[in-house]
């Protein structure tokens, strides 16, 4: 009995991992790692680090209880890194490829190379005791991540230390997640060249600001999908299409002219304005004959993140017809989008590309406060935003400027 109620365990776990397949962005990815780990496990909070040369970066931190005490369920935005060394259990478990099993985080041995920082215990007033950290290994057996599991409970919610089954669960799920991690960083690099290459030709629109605009649209979504009721496995599916998508708003402009879109003194000519306004469409172009559903919102959100709610003039392209579309001359005339017939993905990245917009300092202007940037979503509610996800922004807002200060423009 014991034996058929493993490997029917095993088996779910083969399950979960076969649908990790099918995300494409590395940081949902990430995130479902981690919850899946946990529930596996049953534990109350986790955190999972990625390997970039030789530090560890968070990319995300759940903590059940911590959450239940936070409007909207979600911990605090957070990120860091840290030197890959042994001074911390993560440190030491990516430089060793060993896994660490800690009853008692405040019970570690001093003659130990690692401890336990109790910092964030302090902060959100929580109390680590059992902590298991293991490795996330490529297929050539390098450290590619490292998974930490936070306080073990039974039946009961009691903590207690994570055991021999708590092993052989997370072991199988690690050895075969770290696999479809492997391959999903792969795309996600060759994503991240892509936009390099654009931020390259544009001196206003750095790759921090496109990562910026993809994690501002993610927070937005996820709140106007938890105000309508949206069902779970939509809402992970339609985040995953939309942190891509989001990238690649204004990827057309790589194929603006260096005279026009490098100008900056004088201002531009109304057919200069036109032109540049043109990657609208051509970003669309990139992925108008795609097949997959990340193409299709991809193809919305560079095609209409200027449009306006109400229609008005200074919205574009509008209904326009690509195959009238000539690259280098300005757009074709077409009728105006409105309201709802407006993508929902292109309709979030307009907030979250304004906003993102309007607090940096760009070639032709300074940066407004992030104050007042903010109010001018506000106030442009209903007329060039949708007001339900200017309602979601607002309500995220706090996670937006933990955002905005945790990744800054680079000098």
């Amino acid at each position: 009995m014991v034996k058929n109620t493993k490997a029917k365990k095993l088996q779910s776990i083969i399950e979960v991992v076969r649908r990790f397949s099918r995300i494409q962005d590395l940081d949902v990815l990430f995130e479902h790692i981690l919850t899946e780990a946990r529930k596996i496990v049953n534990a109350d909070a986790g955190s999972v680090y990625f390997v970039i040369g030789n530090h560890l970066h968070i990319k995300y931190a759940q903590n059940d209880t911590v959450a239940k005490r936070t409007a909207g369920g979600k911990i605090p935005y957070t990120y860091f890194s840290f030197p890959i060394d042994d001074k911390s259990m993560s440190g030491y478990v990516a430089l060793t490829g060993k896994e660490l099993n800690i009853k008692d985080a405040y019970s570690i041995p001093s003659d130990l190379p690692y401890s336990f920082n109790s910092g964030t215990d302090m902060v959100t007033e929580y109390r680590t005791r059992s902590v298991y950290t293991i490795p996330l290994k490529s297929s050539m057996g390098k450290v590619i991540g490292v998974l930490q599991m936070i306080n073990a409970k039974d039946e009961n919610s009691n903590v207690i230390p994570f055991g021999r089954d708590a092993k052989l669960y997370l072991s199988q799920f690690v050895s075969s997640a770290a696999q479809v991690l492997e391959h999903t960083s792969l795309s996600d690099e060759m994503i991240r060249r892509m936009l390099l290459m654009a931020s390259f030709r544009d001196p206003k629109e750095t790759y921090r600001h496109v990562e910026r605009v993809s994690r501002f649209s993610v927070e937005i979504y996820d709140c106007w999908a938890q105000n309508h009721n949206v069902p779970p496995t939509e809402r992970v599916h339609f985040r995953d299409n939309l942190r891509i998508a989001a990238k690649f708003h204004d990827i057309g402009k790589i194929g603006i002219p260096d005279m026009i879109l490098k100008k900056t003194y004088p201002r531009l000519e109304i057919d200069e304005r036109s032109i540049i306004m043109g990657h609208t469409c051509l970003g669309a172009k990139l992925f108008e004959k795609g097949n997959t559903e990340t193409d299709k919102m991809s193809y919305e959100v560079t095609l209409h993140h200027h449009e306006r709610w109400d229609g008005g003039e200074s919205g574009y392209p509008g209904q326009v017809n690509l195959d009238d579309f000539v690259i280098g001359k300005p757009i074709p005339p077409a009728k105006h989008l409105k309201g709802k017939k407006i993508p929902l993905a292109a309709r979030i990245v307009a907030v979250a590309d304004v906003f993102d917009a309007l607090s940096h300092k760009r070639s032709y202007k300074e940066a407004w406060s992030v104050e007042d940037a903010i109010e001018e979503i506000k106030k442009s509610s209903g007329s060039h935003f949708d007001p339900e996800v200017v309602d979601a922004f607002l309500q995220v807002q706090d996670r937006i400027l933990s955002i905005y200060r945790l990744h800054p423009d680079e000098d």
